[in-house]
């Protein structure tokens, strides 16, 4: 194929190219924001049992305590990924 056939046929393959990634993009947010509603799920349960914990405080075992801090910790690394990705 000479220089003239592969530059004609260029536009087309990066037409086919840009598409992909369009379709790719559009899936890696979807992606992306069913993980965020996932974790805003977990924040609201989150906040309950951190609102109720802290409420008994004098009550709860340290377990309980650090349940809730675990908690934490995993939706703010959550919370960081979806950052991660976004930008």
């Amino acid at each position: 194929m000479g220089l003239q056939e592969e530059l004609k046929a260029l536009p087309d393959k990066i037409r086919q190219y840009r598409d992909e990634a369009r379709v790719q993009l559009h899936l890696a947010r979807q992606d992306v924001k069913d993980e965020f509603d996932n974790l805003e799920q977990e924040w609201d349960r989150f906040k309950g049992k951190c609102d109720h914990t802290l409420d008994d405080a004098t009550e709860v075992s340290t377990e309980a305590l650090l349940t809730v801090q675990i908690m934490g910790e995993d939706l703010k690394k959550g919370y960081q990924n979806i950052r991660d990705k976004i930008k």
